[in-house]
């Protein structure tokens, strides 16, 4: 009988594994901080370089500064932490 359980359910496991995976790819994403500062260090060079306002700069660093606190609060929330190497120290 566990072996026809483990038959019937499986599908339905299957798909549950592939939603937690996908799940786990886009809180990744989410999360990823390191781009985020890589996109704000692009945008300095742009102002720098005279590429982009000063009006637009303003307007897209503070999406990207409002975004890194989003990822802070829901670090908070989720994982009881408060820094970024804490985070990975519980990803181990």
């Amino acid at each position: 009988m566990l072996l026809v359980d483990d038959i019937l359910l499986f599908p339905i496991k299957g798909i549950f594994y592939v939603f937690k995976q996908i799940h786990n790819a886009a809180e990744a994403d989410f999360l990823d901080e390191e781009g985020i500062t890589n996109q704000l260090s692009e945008l300095y060079m742009m102002l720098e370089t005279d590429k982009i306002t000063e009006e637009e700069f303003n307007e897209k660093e503070g999406i990207l500064l409002d975004r890194l606190d989003e990822i802070e609060e829901y670090k908070k929330a989720h994982y009881g932490i408060d820094d970024e190497e804490d985070a990975y120290e519980d990803d181990r």
